[in-house]
């Protein structure tokens, strides 16, 4: 294979570019190395081009850049892995590498694509298969794992709902129970749960006391559940003394020496004999049913507030439960959250979910064509809006025409403008007065403190023209505060006319460069060979 090399020698030779292919004739799908190298002083930074800087072929592969050392200066060798599958001739364009803050490029290259000759009659032929869309693949990425997360969210709630409702079921079966049958379904409950068995006594007396205590608590003395042992026992000879309770003191006492059995099995880790946990267990259902006995029936009055108090636990319960939900949830959506923006940056998931109008515009279709005579074609992610601008008598004498295509504001988030002039007569046209007129015009709507630079721009398909660019400042119309903006201006003179794009952005926008830097690689003028 025989290597072309192009060679472009900075200012004062200081630094050099070069750009070589492997070979000008391939065929259809067949790999291009295109090598590019670089030697530059350690102190310069070097920018490679990268994207769809290599249309009308595609880049399969961009390798990592090989760097090695002389002295003071380095070699930076970086290689793409070019393709094309359809036939004929094509032009790869010059590329612009950055050294420092010195702009090189290439020369461009000629290839030749071949067809992959097919002997008909021995290979079998078979019918063409239908075209498939593809989306772009992180856009379904996306939508793909914003489904998936949609529909595991549902399924969790459902299945939380449904858990939930039947242990709110049984717990609301449970609490309709008066509080007699509900201790006395307590105790059954021990019974049943074979703690002794399993030499679990603290767990066993803790059970059985909160039983007791829990009966007690809503029958004869509301704060038996908090009280200690010594003052839940006073608490109950106040209430015989008073008439309230009508229980013997045997029966109190024989109460009192299983809740003291109860907080020695809790706190000082005793543990009493089977027979003796028992026969406690006995104990309490036998106190359990001798205060029903000595419990006076309610009034009218404390039937009511006993309802009343039910209510309030009721709905102090349902707001638990409503908080604790809630607050899963939250936690949920947050780790997705965190788990995402982990992975592929926070601002990203945020525009994703949110929207962010020019990413939208960057992921949207965009639009292929060509404004004003001599037609300027141009793509851009929406379509540009003939500006109605009527020529005064002295400009319709000297021009043909004047029509100019818009997108946006010059002072809003995202603006485009295409405009093309025809003159009458042939007209030396100079485009740095063009430039300087277009500036001035910047500054007529509202724009301060413009910079510019100036570059010579070549199309990919060869005309030549003046880019222009820089930032300036001014205040946004939607927002009223002042803003950041760059712009990038394309001035041409083909066709006996003035061709210009202008592409401006809010420079905050961190999709705005990308979409402005497409929209202008994409200008092509009608007489570009």
């Amino acid at each position: 294979m025989a290597w072309i090399i192009f060679p472009l020698w900075g200012l004062g030779g200081f630094s050099q570019v070069t750009a070589t292919i492997d070979s000008t004739t391939v065929e259809i799908g067949q790999e291009i190395r295109y090598k590019m190298q670089v030697e530059a002083d350690s102190t310069q930074i070097v920018v490679f081009p990268e994207g769809k800087t290599f249309t009308p072929l595609e880049v399969i592969e961009s390798l990592e850049i090989d760097t090695s050392r002389n002295g003071k200066r380095f070699s930076l060798i970086k290689e793409y892995a070019l393709t094309q599958f359809d036939s004929g001739h094509y032009t790869i364009p010059r590329q612009k590498v950055m050294v420092g803050d010195q702009v090189f490029f290439t020369d461009s290259l000629k290839v030749e694509i071949r067809d992959v000759l097919v002997d008909t009659t021995k290979q079998k032929m078979y019918e063409i298969k239908p075209l498939v869309e593809v989306e772009a693949k992180f856009a379904i990425d996306w939508k793909r794992w914003l489904l998936w997360i949609g529909g595991i969210l549902l399924v969790l709630g459902i299945i939380i709902f449904f858990v939930l409702r039947k242990k709110k079921r049984a717990a609301n079966k449970e609490n309709e129970l008066p509080p007699y049958e509900r201790a006395i379904l307590a105790l059954r409950k021990i019974d049943e749960s074979h703690l002794l068995e399993q030499d679990s006594h603290k767990e066993y007396y803790s059970q059985l006391s909160d039983t007791a205590r829990k009966y007690i608590d809503e029958e004869v003395y509301d704060h038996a559940m908090e009280s200690t042992t010594d003052e839940l026992i006073a608490r109950l000879d106040e209430e015989i003394k008073s008439g309230h309770l009508n229980l013997d003191k045997k029966t109190i006492e024989d109460l009192k020496k299983v809740l003291k059995t109860a907080d020695m099995a809790k706190f000082a880790k005793s543990k009493p004999d089977v027979i003796t946990a028992k026969a406690d267990r006995n104990v309490i259902e036998q106190v359990i049913h001798k205060t029903k006995s000595a419990i006076p029936e309610p009034t009218e009055e404390e039937l009511l507030a006993d309802e009343e108090y039910r209510k309030t636990v009721a709905e102090k319960k349902r707001k638990k439960k409503i908080f604790i939900g809630s607050a899963a949830i939250v936690v949920l959506v947050l780790g997705t959250w965190i788990g995402f923006g982990w992975a592929y940056g926070f601002d990203v998931v945020k525009d994703t979910v949110f929207g962010h109008p020019t990413k939208e515009m960057a992921e949207s279709e965009w639009i292929t064509s060509a404004y004003g005579s001599p037609p300027v074609t141009i793509s851009t992610p929406k379509v540009l809006i003939r500006n109605a601008y009527q020529m005064t008598d002295e400009q319709k004498q000297i021009l043909k025409g004047n029509e100019t295509f818009v997108y946006g504001n010059l002072l809003g988030n995202f603006y485009i403008a295409a405009s093309t002039v025809v003159y009458s007569q042939n007209t030396e046209i100079d485009l740095e007065k063009a430039v300087e007129g277009a500036i001035g015009g910047m500054e007529a709507e509202g724009a301060k403190n413009i910079t510019f630079k100036t570059d010579e721009y070549e199309t990919l398909h060869g005309a030549k023209g003046l880019k222009v660019f820089g930032d300036f400042t001014a205040k946004n119309p939607v927002t009223q505060q002042s803003q950041k903006a760059e712009y990038f201006m394309l001035n041409f003179k083909e066709g006996g006319g003035f061709q210009q794009i202008i592409v401006a952005y809010n420079k905050e926008d961190r999709y705005a460069k990308d979409v402005a830097e497409r929209i202008i690689n994409s200008v092509e003028l009608k007489n570009d060979k």
